[in-house]
């Protein structure tokens, strides 16, 4: 006859001992399903630098089309903190697992209306007020995906491999890159006719068959186990929100750590793209070296979140943040060499600063807010470290450079926001191994 365990002496963590079975059905949908919903995000992204100023503001002139072209871009940036308040209000409240599958279902959908959007000339100013309408939608879906995908991960998984676990789950990010500039390159083959016309669609229209696959898959996982230990006791009186905005330090702080990798991302990749074409690039030539950059990503991205697990996610962090701040200047400088073979090396070092960056911040997010809040804390702190690295870094960078053709102001901001990383990883305290029921 079988006896319910022991579990005198034990914390509860312990007696939530993962499944290991469990775990890779988890990671593995999280996987796919972030580097689903990081497709149809980056998609855009790109097509704001090659297409968006040319279909929806024909009227500008070119560094005017782009500017409000990454406009748009930033409008998906703003919208993802909103998501990150209202799908983490529910996965704190009703569940991780249901807020994935309408997230998934959100971004699918947003995406493929995007691909059939009439274009300024069919319908005038309407089209671009619905480009930054959908974009919203994209970012509010965004914003609830990668905290709900991180904690289903974070709060299956054993304490000393939290870092592992998120790393493979992270490496969705760049599969979705890679993906989405494996299919743009493919659709800028086309004659440029045929790609402003119809060819920038296709990737789009792509996102109906992925957001089957994504939520087919989302569907047969488990709620979280740290989550499901929570039922059946009173939910706290106040809104998730309020609590974490009653002590906002680790908002702050966890903002501030993520400013750095998201100021990168949008340098090396999206601005990457409106920059160096400017300087003489082909556009197939920038996204030949974003493959190769995507590809660094996929094995950086699980190597430095395993080693944060070994060395602290505080150590790993601040050695990528100190690299962009000494690395911030060559890597302008090999790019204006307007050099193929110097362009990728330079993406390929800047993909490795980044991802030393990057890598920890599932599992350190995750560890700084306790289980009735740590889906909107997460949330918030890694979307509005979106908004302010990522979103408006491609608009403040497209307008430095209009004003002084130069790339010192470019190599200032990029610096600038790894300082910020500094500062903050400075003033955290080391939070591997935490226990997720006490936090």
């Amino acid at each position: 006859m079988r006896t319910a365990p022991d579990t005198q002496g034990l914390t509860m963590q312990q007696v939530l001992a993962p499944d290991r079975t469990v775990l890779r059905r988890v990671a593995l949908s999280s996987l796919l399903g972030t580097a689903i919903e990081y497709y149809d995000f980056l998609v855009y992204g790109t097509m704001s630098a090659l297409v968006f100023g040319w279909v929806f503001f024909p009227e500008a002139n070119p560094a005017t089309a782009t500017i409000a072209a990454f406009g748009t871009l930033a409008a998906g940036y703003v919208a993802r903190p909103v998501g990150g308040i209202l799908f983490g209000h529910f996965g704190d409240r009703l569940g991780r697992k249901a807020m994935l599958v309408v997230t998934m279902v959100l971004m699918g959908v947003a995406s493929f209306l995007i691909g059939v959007l009439p274009t300024y000339a069919a319908i005038g100013v309407a089209a671009p007020v619905l480009l930054v309408t959908l974009r919203v939608i994209q970012g509010i879906a965004i914003g609830g995906e990668w905290g709900g995908a991180t904690l289903m991960v974070t709060e299956h998984a054993e304490p000393h491999r939290r870092g592992f676990w998120n790393g493979v789950m992270q490496m969705g990010s760049p599969i979705g890159s890679l993906l989405s500039v494996a299919v743009v390159t493919v659709i800028t083959l086309l004659p440029d006719e045929d790609f402003l016309s119809w060819g920038w669609r296709l990737p789009f229209l792509l996102s109906v068959l992925l957001l089957a696959i994504g939520v087919y898959v989302r569907l047969s996982i488990s709620e979280s186990p740290i989550f499901e230990a929570t039922r059946g006791k009173p939910a706290p009186k106040s809104l998730p929100l309020v609590d974490v905005l009653r002590r906002p330090r680790a908002l702050v702080l966890a903002c501030a750590v993520g400013i750095g990798p998201f100021a990168l991302t949008a340098l090396i990749s999206t601005y990457m793209i409106s920059y160096a074409t400017a300087i003489g690039y082909h556009r197939t030539d920038v996204m030949t070296a974003l493959i190769f950059t995507s590809v660094t990503g996929l094995i950086a991205i699980p190597a430095f979140s395993a080693l944060s697990d070994r060395f602290g996610r505080r150590a790993v962090i601040v050695t990528g943040a100190a690299g962009i701040v000494a690395y911030a200047w060559p890597f302008y400088a090999l790019v204006d060499l307007r050099s193929q073979v110097w362009l990728t090396i330079a993406m390929v070092l800047a993909q490795i600063v980044q991802s030393m960056m990057y890598a920890p911040l599932g599992a350190l997010f995750s560890e700084m807010f306790g289980t009735t809040v740590r889906y909107t804390g997460a949330s918030m702190g890694y979307q509005l470290a979106a908004l302010l690295g990522a979103g408006f870094t491609p608009l403040i960078a497209s307008s430095l450079h209009a004003q002084q053709i130069s790339r010192t102001p470019l190599v200032l901001l990029a610096a600038g926001c790894g300082v910020v990383t500094i500062v903050a990883v400075w003033r955290l305290r080391e939070t591997r191994g935490t226990d997720l029921t006490m936090v």
